[in-house]
C-alpha cells in the first residue's frame, strides 16, 4: 500500500502500485514543493504510462487543484472517477450510484473521495449548484461521511 500525500491533511490510501508506477508519483510528490512544472509532468507521464492507475488520477487532480487550474483538476478528476467505477463495476454516472454500493476501499471507495474532491472543485469554480448535486449523491451513497464529503457540505453551506 501506498499513501500519497502533499499536505498533512492530504493523504489517501491508494493500494498497491507497480514499483515503476510509484517511483514516479514519489518523485511527483517531492518536487511538488519546489517545482510544480516537474510534479505535473511526472504525474502525467504516471498517467500516460498505467491509466488504471488511481493513484495518477489522484496526484494530478489534486497539484492542479492546488495551483488553481481548476477547469483541468475537474477534467482529470472526472477521468479518474470514470475509471475507478469501471473498476468498481460501477456506472460512470454518479447518478446511478446505488445506496446499497459497498465502497470501504479499492475502486469504489476511490470514486466517492473523487466525487467529494469534484464538489470541492466546482465549489472553487463558483458552481454551488453543481457541487450540492455532488453532494447529495454522497448522502446516500455514503451515509455516514466516510470519505470526509460533510466537511465540504459545511463548506457549501458557508458558501449560500
Amino acid at each position: 500500500m501506498t499513501d500519497m500525500r502533499f499536505e498533512s491533511s492530504d493523504e489517501i490510501d491508494v493500494g498497491a502500485l507497480s514499483p515503476e508506477i510509484n517511483e514516479i508519483l514519489q518523485q511527483g510528490v517531492a518536487a511538488y514543493r519546489r517545482d510544480r512544472a516537474t510534479a505535473d509532468r511526472l504525474f502525467r507521464e504516471a498517467l500516460r504510462r498505467a491509466p488504471h492507475e488511481l493513484a495518477t488520477y489522484f496526484c494530478l487532480y489534486k497539484i492542479h487543484t492546488y495551483m488553481g487550474s481548476l477547469d483541468f483538476a475537474a477534467e482529470v478528476a472526472w477521468e479518474g472517477l470514470r475509471e475507478a467505477a469501471r473498476q468498481a463495476g460501477w456506472s460512470e454516472d454518479p447518478a446511478q450510484w446505488s445506496s446499497r454500493a459497498q465502497a470501504h476501499d479499492g475502486p469504489a471507495r476511490f470514486a466517492l473521495f473523487t466525487l467529494k474532491a469534484l464538489s470541492f472543485i466546482e465549489l472553487k469554480r463558483d458552481r454551488r449548484e453543481v457541487a450540492m448535486a455532488h453532494l447529495n449523491i454522497l448522502s446516500i451513497v455514503d451515509p455516514r461521511g466516510l470519505v470526509g464529503w460533510p466537511v465540504i457540505a459545511d463548506l457549501a453551506r458557508g458558501v449560500a
